[in-house]
């Protein structure tokens, strides 16, 4: 009989789905939730790798004192992470060889195509691991979960799936179940981003999918009906989660549509997102984000008029600050041909247009409503020099047209099995490792003129979390919660938990420098107030010194200068050298 389950959350980062902190994704409330379907009396313990990393012996021990153990892995889009480090091969390997009672299951991209931490490299298999796991899933987490209690860890299979239509209902009753989950997560009552699954699969598995992508494994895409997500919002949101992200699925636009499951290109159904949005908006009336992520451009450029709509759909009921994130991969038509891609440069920068037209006015917390972010992935099938010259001319025209960019993202292919770049490995990287750089060079500088044309220097952005202090540098970080949030790097040390408002003085090609506002006009010092007003306007608001209330503030600034300020703002005080 199992009656005390641990799930580690060794963090995930896919195609469609991420769970690095302050995100969790589906894996670990699906998993509880089919637990507590059959059996609402067992019980479930929810740690993150980074607690089991403070004291690996500790963890170990803890371990040994459960019946299962699920460890969930897999960043199969490996990035930099703020909020955690998903889980290494070697601790995988090490750490559950150490745990010897329960009987330990390996779920998620790791055990289904391998882990990689680092783009530009071939994926450890599965296989390295199997002799520190009694079970390595490769079907669906929350149906091994649930044959697991019905059943038995010896009689779980492992390949299980939610093939039927009755099979699939019960996803619905795994998702409430398991959404209380949560309440263990570290961010929870803070920052905690929950993702959102609305579809499985890609629409482009009809066709084959792209070279490197494992979205399209998952085979024939299937939705989930939109009040079954809302109830599952609806729980979360009882659970504390006030922030969320409908990033599960390969493209928000066209959930919800008949042909979903029998085009290349579906055609968007902006009636099926009215019904999810505003479900979830009157489920979780007092949510503070609402947020997308995956936009895939060709369904923009092959139905333009129905892609529009839906944007707006999503404009209407979302929070500002979102990112439309699109798989651009490359710019080279040639290389998009031999990987079978979803668009060229034309139609991309067509979608980066209409996404622009819908989304670039400003929102309530300082950030345009809706821009589109552009990923690019690197050492894909038949590139060449050129096709790196065309990558950066394609930015370029972007930012010529003077539209918006939220954010570039260059990622090196990180090659799994199952894929046509399995066939490959990284034998096109490896041709132009030098270029590769170059062009991560010349992202950033392009990134950097975005940011300070959506911000210019002044700007206030709203919601900030801390997030931690970097004594090396001074600089505290803070960031928005939702999709690709901005990062703001702050020149002094302040606390955490602590949510502010910031202004932008300065930018990096993946942050911005910023001040918390309003600062103290008569403790901030000369150093501090120079960057965000200049020499001649900090010489001017330190000369006026004492304030002895805002009002005095705006009598002596004047409204432009005194927004930034109060009495009993933050002093800012820069760390030693840091100033």
């Amino acid at each position: 009989m199992i009656s005390r389950v641990l799930i580690v959350d060794g963090y995930t980062d896919e195609p469609a789905g991420l769970g690095v902190p302050p995100y969790i994704d589906v894996y670990p409330r699906y998993i509880a939730g089919a637990l507590w379907t059959v059996d609402k009396g067992v019980r479930v313990d929810y740690v993150t790798v980074d607690e089991a990393r403070a004291d690996p012996h500790r963890f170990i021990e803890r371990a040994n004192g459960y019946d299962v153990v699920f460890v969930i892995a897999g960043a199969v889009v490996p990035g930099r992470y703020l909020g955690g480090s998903p889980i290494t091969l070697e601790e995988l390997k090490t750490w559950f060889a150490a745990v010897t009672r329960p009987f330990k299951v390996l779920v998620g991209a790791a055990a289904r195509w391998g882990i990689g931490n680092e783009g530009g490299t071939v994926a450890a298999l599965p296989r390295e691991v199997r002799s520190s796991f009694d079970a390595i899933v490769t079907g669906e987490p929350e149906a091994y979960a649930y044959h697991l209690a019905l059943e038995g860890p010896e009689r779980a299979p492992t390949w299980a799936r939610l093939v039927e239509e009755r099979e699939r209902r019960l996803l619905d009753e795994f998702a409430v179940r398991g959404a209380r989950i949560v309440e263990q997560h570290p961010n929870h009552g803070y920052n905690l981003v929950a993702e959102i699954e609305t579809f499985r699969g890609c629409p482009r598995w009809i066709v084959g999918g792209c070279s490197f992508c494992v979205t399209k494994l998952y085979g024939r895409p299937w939705c989930r009906p939109p009040e079954s997500i809302v109830r599952e919002v609806e729980a979360l949101y009882r659970a504390g989660v006030r922030h969320f992200r409908l990033g599960r699925q390969a493209d928000i636009l066209v959930y919800g549509s008949p042909e979903l499951d029998s085009t290349e290109w579906p055609r968007p159904n902006p009636e099926a997102l009215e019904r999810l949005f505003y479900g979830i908006r009157a489920a979780a009336p007092g949510l503070h984000t609402l947020h997308i992520d995956n936009v895939n451009p060709g369904t923009i450029a092959h139905h333009p008029r129905e892609s529009l709509e839906a944007l707006k759909v999503i404009v209407r009921y979302h929070t500002p600050g979102d990112v439309a994130a699109m798989g651009v991969e490359t710019a080279d038509p040639a290389v998009v041909e031999k990987n079978n891609l979803k668009v060229g440069p034309e139609e991309a920068l067509e979608a980066v247009r209409i996404v622009n037209r819908v989304g670039a006015a400003r929102g309530y917390n300082g950030l345009p409503e809706l821009l589109p972010g552009i990923n690019f992935v690197l050492g894909l099938i038949g590139e060449s020099r050129d096709t790196y010259k065309l990558n950066l001319e394609f930015l370029e025209r972007i930012y010529r047209e003077g539209l918006l960019v939220r954010r570039i993202n260059v990622r090196q292919v990180l090659v799994l099995p199952g894929t046509e770049m399995w066939r490959y490995g990284t034998k096109f990287l490896d041709r132009h490792r030098r270029l590769a750089r170059w062009f991560k060079e010349q992202a950033m500088r392009l990134s950097r003129a975005f940011l300070a044309r959506m911000l210019p220097p002044g700007s206030v952005i709203r919601f900030l979390y801390v997030e931690g202090y970097d004594p090396r540098s001074g600089m505290t970080v803070a960031r928005q919660a939702g999709t690709y949030p901005l990062v703001a790097e702050l020149p002094c040390r302040l606390p955490r938990p602590l949510v502010i408002d910031v202004a932008v003085y300065g930018y990096t090609g993946r942050s911005v420098r910023a001040l918390p506002v309003p600062l103290d006009p008569n403790r901030t010092p000369y150093s501090v107030l120079s960057k965000l007003l200049g020499p001649a306007l900090a010489a001017k608001v330190v000369g006026l010194r004492p304030y002895t209330s805002d009002r005095d503030v705006a009598s002596k600034l004047g409204p432009d200068l005194a927004r930034y300020f109060s009495v009993e703002g933050y002093a800012c005080q820069p760390a030693s050298g840091a100033a």
